[in-house]
């Protein structure tokens, strides 16, 4: 591995995770993936499935396009790494426990709607900022795994 391969790599996860997360996400994906039961599973399974397959064209654009080097297997491995800690994230409990034992209950509550109204509608939350962060840690592992 080079440092420069991670950092196109990752570079390339990075972007694809902004564009699949904000642009190739359905609304029906968005609004039901933390759902419980089938239904929540089935609509964050569909967002991570197109997720991944946005991450896999970046990644192709980089071997394709100017040749970054990549081994299917690493890539396999790494992109599983992904997925699963996408799909883990947007089911929203894991990831609220997880704030609640690292001791940032109050921080993943910060800017979410008061319980019966619908008066805070923003990406400005803590559960925001916590999920978002929580997927870039794992695509840094994702992409040492590739390169």
């Amino acid at each position: 591995m080079t440092a420069g391969v991670f950092a196109a790599v990752f570079a390339a996860l990075f972007v694809a995770h902004q564009v699949a997360d904000h642009w190739v996400q359905t609304q029906h994906q968005a609004d039901g993936k933390g759902l419980p039961g089938w239904p929540g599973r089935i609509a964050c399974a569909g967002h991570v499935a197109s997720y991944t397959a946005t991450a896999m064209l970046a990644l192709a654009a980089l071997h394709l396009g100017i040749g970054v080097p990549l081994n299917p297997w690493q890539v396999l491995a790494g992109m599983t790494v992904s997925a699963v800690t996408h799909y883990v994230a947007d089911r929203r409990t894991p990831l609220k426990r997880l704030a609640e034992l690292a001791g940032s209950a109050h921080f993943y509550a910060l800017g979410s709607c008061r319980t019966g109204r619908d008066d805070n509608p923003s990406l400005g939350t803590g559960a925001y900022a916590l999920d978002q962060s929580f997927h870039y840690a794992w695509l840094f592992v994702a992409a040492l795994i590739i390169a």
